[in-house]
């Protein structure tokens, strides 16, 4: 397969499908040798099954891991590590891993619980999880995805599972773009593997999916994220972190010489404009704010704004950990436990956040 090169397959036999785009890939030839440790990166972001659009498909993973046993290879392990907040054990169970895991006889690393390091990625310091170390051979099985803080979610920014939480929460100080760029040149990713199979286009947590039952492959992850820019109706420009991957040599952003190469049927690829985020954005100020906070608070505005109580609000509703040590009227998240009426937890669960929030629409509130 060419680093220019992106195939794609539809179908609802999502392991077989799987299978079948790896051998036109030739993923095989691709790996130095039998022996190497192949370490396979699904999206586990939290407990949540894939059909919320949130959480790689489990008969994707099997479909990697029966490739790999068929042409030879034995020694692969699945590492992943949940976003703050959520446990990857209860990932790995809730979304299938641990029954793969035994079915193939597959390692799962917890990548929270690992130990790990600083290292210079491209000019920027950031802190990797040790395991990497132990990977010869770096398979990333990304979700497409929007997301509520960067538009868009997949190749790139899925190595934040190779993370300790405490990074992740720095990312956020960072404004996520530059870090995930420096990561995406510290962390070489050797072949994607792309779960577009029903990712939901407004939020990272998944809840509203959009059913393509589409898998693509790819080895130049900044060429596969500008791809996912398109589907999505971003311009490139639109998503900081994959131009400045770009620029820092981790692939391409001209799709003019990309080759889109569909295996089988193809099938008409007009995915619908995600606006929902943009919607609700307005009522919040958000400074610093990490993904799973952020994330939980956006459906809530969403429902708050169907029940025709979010126009009442009108106070904008401070996120973030830029607000740590600061007062104010309203805020979401333990980093705002100096204002006048804080919704706490670290991250803040949704159902909290609505039932305190609507109470405070409906004291306070116009």
């Amino acid at each position: 397969m060419e680093r220019n090169e992106i195939l794609k397959i539809y179908g609802t036999d999502y392991k077989e499908n799987t299978r079948r785009l790896l051998e036109q890939a030739d993923l095989a030839a691709e790996i130095p040798s039998v022996g190497s440790r192949i370490g396979i990166k699904p999206n586990l972001v939290s407990a949540q099954p894939a059909q919320f659009g949130a959480t790689t498909h489990p008969e994707v993973a099997a479909g990697i891991i029966e490739y790999l046993q068929e042409h030879g290879f034995r020694n692969m392990v699945i590492l992943e590590s949940s976003w703050v907040g959520d446990k990857t054990t209860e990932a790995f169970e809730y979304c299938g891993y641990n029954r793969i895991a035994e079915q193939y006889g597959v390692e799962l690393w917890d990548l929270q619980q690992d130990t790990s390091h600083m290292e210079d990625c491209a000019g920027m310091q950031l802190r990797l999880c040790d395991s990497l170390k132990q990977i010869d051979f770096l398979i990333n099985v990304p979700v497409l995805k929007g997301h509520c803080q960067t538009k868009i979610t997949c190749a790139l920014k899925n190595l934040k599972g190779v993370i300790p939480n405490s990074e992740k929460r720095r990312f956020h100080t960072l404004g996520l773009h530059r870090p995930i760029a420096h990561l995406g040149a510290g962390v070489r990713q050797d072949f994607i593997v792309v779960d577009h199979i029903c990712g939901d286009l407004d939020y990272e947590d998944g809840g509203n999916p959009v059913v393509r039952n589409c898998i693509m492959a790819a080895k130049d992850p900044v060429l596969m994220d500008s791809y996912v820019c398109r589907l999505l109706h971003y311009d490139v420009s639109e998503v900081p972190y994959v131009v400045l991957a770009g620029q820092l040599g981790v692939g391409s952003t001209d799709l003019s010489r990309a080759q889109i190469r569909v295996i089988g049927e193809e099938e008409k690829e007009e995915l619908p404009r995600a606006k929902k985020v943009v919607e609700v954005q307005y009522a919040v100020e958000a400074l610093d704010s990490c993904s799973a906070c952020y994330a939980n608070l956006i459906p809530v505005l969403e429902q708050l704004k169907e029940e025709g109580l979010l126009e009442r609000l009108n106070e904008k509703i401070a996120i973030g950990q830029g607000y740590r040590g600061k007062s104010g009227e309203l805020g979401v998240g333990l980093c705002t436990s100096g204002f006048a009426h804080c919704i706490e937890g670290c991250p803040a669960e949704s159902g909290q956040i609505y039932r305190e929030l609507k109470a405070y629409i409906l004291e306070h509130g116009e």
